[in-house]
């Protein structure tokens, strides 16, 4: 039987160095072994609180300041609060779009409205709010399978070469070969990012058409924010028994499901 060829890696770093997610990370076991898998529910949930939180605290700070902006005019604080009515009404009519295309698996809102739009700012500060509860992780998880189930609506389809994959330092050395076969299967250059700002560069340089991130959550989410709005991109968050950084572990039939779709 031929041997499958392995893909190119760009660029390798074996050190554990922990990225500056997991600065408060105080080397103990991580909950679950490192398995962080929710349901998106979870992201809907909390989100919907973020949401409330976000609006409560302008409502309430538009409340402390009626009496002084009133005094500036009398009619300033009645504009403000029919603004932030709208703002709110606005907000909720898009969040509920957001769950109806996802529930029904039909893109009602286009892209720049929804994954590569005020999506990563919902994701960004819902991760916030969970961060406060110690759910952070698991509502990461959940965020971007919410996001991967609005990109995979587009069916979007690059050329060969067009695609790069990207992956963290931190994978185990079983799991790095896999990632490897998988990419020289379907002809996609592999780079290893050590750090974000490296990612971006690479993109920048490579110009690729679209992107297969791997990452744990709360790299994706970061990452997710600051590339997702430029360039197409799906991502795979991993599993971390080791704790952050070191032999880190994913599902590898997702990964090719997600080049497939891609480049297939």
């Amino acid at each position: 039987m031929a041997e499958v060829p392995r893909a190119q890696l760009i660029h390798i770093d074996v050190d554990r160095r922990l990225g500056h997610e997991w600065d408060g990370w105080d080397g103990r076991p991580l909950p679950n072994q490192g398995n962080y898998d929710s349901p998106p529910a979870l992201f809907f949930a909390w989100s919907a609180l973020t949401l409330v939180i976000g609006l409560g605290v302008v409502a309430l700070a538009l409340f402390l300041l009626a009496p002084r902006l009133g005094g500036i005019h009398p009619v300033a604080p009645r504009v403000l609060w029919s603004g932030l009515l709208g703002v709110g009404a606005l907000a909720w009519a898009w969040w509920g779009a957001l769950f109806l295309s996802y529930t029904s698996g039909r893109a009602l809102l286009p892209e720049r409205l929804a994954e590569r739009g005020p999506f990563l700012w919902l994701m960004r500060f819902t991760s916030g709010v969970a961060d406060r509860f110690g759910q952070r992780d698991w509502v990461e998880n959940a965020a971007v399978k919410v996001y991967n189930g609005l990109a995979m609506m587009r069916g979007r389809k690059v050329g060969q070469g067009e695609l790069l994959l990207l992956i963290p330092r931190c994978l185990s050395k079983m799991t790095l070969d896999g990632v490897l076969g998988i990419a020289g299967k379907y002809g996609v250059p592999v780079f290893v990012a050590t750090r974000g700002q490296l990612a971006r560069r690479v993109i920048r340089e490579r110009r690729p058409r679209a992107v297969v991130a791997v990452a744990c959550e709360r790299d994706m989410v970061s990452g997710l924010h600051d590339v997702a709005g430029k360039i197409p991109v799906l991502g795979l968050t991993m599993t971390l028994p080791s704790g952050p950084c070191k032999d880190a572990l994913l599902n590898m039939e997702q990964l090719e499901e997600w080049v497939r779709a891609y480049v297939v």
